[in-house]
């Protein structure tokens, strides 16, 4: 793709961008005092990061039945108040002895 049919793509999507995060600070002037609102603000970005991660979990390996062992795997490590590496160091592991089973059945 040449340069001048980039050129508006790239000018709408950085406008779109800076309008989505602009207009919020000049449309609310004062703190937002409403306990429903904050808290749903606050869980907002959680719920985004949820829904856009869990389906490249599902699909990020050779098969459904691996992705979901590492899932698994990984919300048992979780629960177990372990630090991060160690959740994607296990999930890892438990998606590599899924393939390996899988190649073997």
């Amino acid at each position: 793709m040449d340069f001048m049919k980039f050129l508006p793509y790239l000018i709408v999507m950085a406008g779109v961008t800076y309008l989505v995060r602009a207009v919020p600070f000049l449309l609310v002037n004062k703190k937002i005092e409403n306990r429903f609102l904050n808290s749903f603000l606050y869980y907002i970005p959680y719920s985004v990061l949820s829904a856009m991660t869990f389906p490249a979990i599902l699909y990020a390996t050779g098969s459904i039945v691996s992705a979901t062992a590492g899932l698994l795997v990984a919300i048992i490590i979780s629960f177990r108040k372990r630090s991060l590496l160690t959740v994607a160091i296990g999930a890892c592991a438990a998606v590599m002895v899924a393939e390996l089973l899988l190649t073997l059945v």
